[in-house]
Formats: structure tokens, sequence, C-alpha cells
């Protein structure tokens, strides 16, 4: 399937009633442009694209069921730090555009970026729970996690 077909999927079957195929169409096309996918690209099978642009394709995937929280595992994991700085802002971008994210990740760049409460977790049991700054500041989890103070 190709990236714009992918999106489509999730148009048809996660929130529109009535199946219409054109509608599908336009709202996955809508939405590639706002995560910012080449437009050259839409139409490409997703086995020729790269992780990112897999990455993106997932996004709007998920976006295309008008979700009002969406769970991102990791999301950055095997992207290089240009790449993560890009999802970054995308994700802070869907933020903004009103749905909801619960992110799971370890690099503290990005949730240090895009979040606006964190929730700590060591071995299942919450450690901290705050602003980054806060967390950034918690000695439990300086101690678990980061060895020292994490500078902004």
């Amino acid at each position: 399937m190709t990236a714009l077909e992918n999106v489509m999927v999730g148009a048809l079957f996660g929130d529109m009633d009535n199946g219409n195929v054109k509608e599908a169409q336009q709202k996955a096309i809508e939405l590639l442009q706002f995560i910012g996918f080449s437009k050259d690209k839409i139409h490409l099978p997703v086995k020729n694209l790269n992780l990112m642009e897999l990455k993106y394709i997932q996004l709007a995937r998920a976006l295309s069921t008008n979700p009002k929280l969406i769970l991102l595992d990791e999301v950055t994991t095997g992207l290089n730090p240009k790449e993560s700085l890009q999802a970054i802002e995308l994700i802070k971008k869907m933020r903004d555009n009103g749905t909801s994210v619960l992110m799971v990740e370890h690099i503290m760049r990005v949730i240090m970026g895009v979040s606006d409460r964190i929730v700590v977790l060591d071995y299942g049991k919450k450690i901290a729970d705050g602003t980054p700054e806060e967390i950034a500041n918690d000695e439990k989890v300086i101690e678990s996690y980061l060895g020292e103070k994490y500078i902004f």
C-alpha cells in the first residue's frame, strides 16, 4: 500500500461512519500535509520509505481517527538527532491542534521538549510527578535515571 492508502485506512475505518473513499482520501491528504510529509512521496509504497517517513505515516494514520488522546511509545527510537527534533516539533503541533499526547520515552531531550507534565516510573513505581523543571531537579529521578541534573 502507498503512504496515502495507509492513512486512508485509518480515516475509513477509524472515524467515518459512511465509508466514503473520496472523503477519506481528502482527509488523508490533509493529514499528510499537516505532518509535513513530502508531497512527492504520498503515492510511493511504504516499503520504499525511510524510518522517519514510516513513523510519520503511523502518526497520520492514528490522527485520521480523530483521537482525543494518542499514546506514543518511544516514537523517536532509531531516529538521528535532527529527526528527533523534527518529531518533537510534530508532537507539539499535534498537541497544539487539540490532541492530548501520552508518551513513553527514555530520551530526556524529547520528554523535556514536549511535556507539560511528566510522571516518572522506576520498576513500575511512581517516583516523581511534575513539570519538566520539577522532574529535572527531583533527587529520585536524578539518582534513578539522569545521574546528574538535566540542563535545559
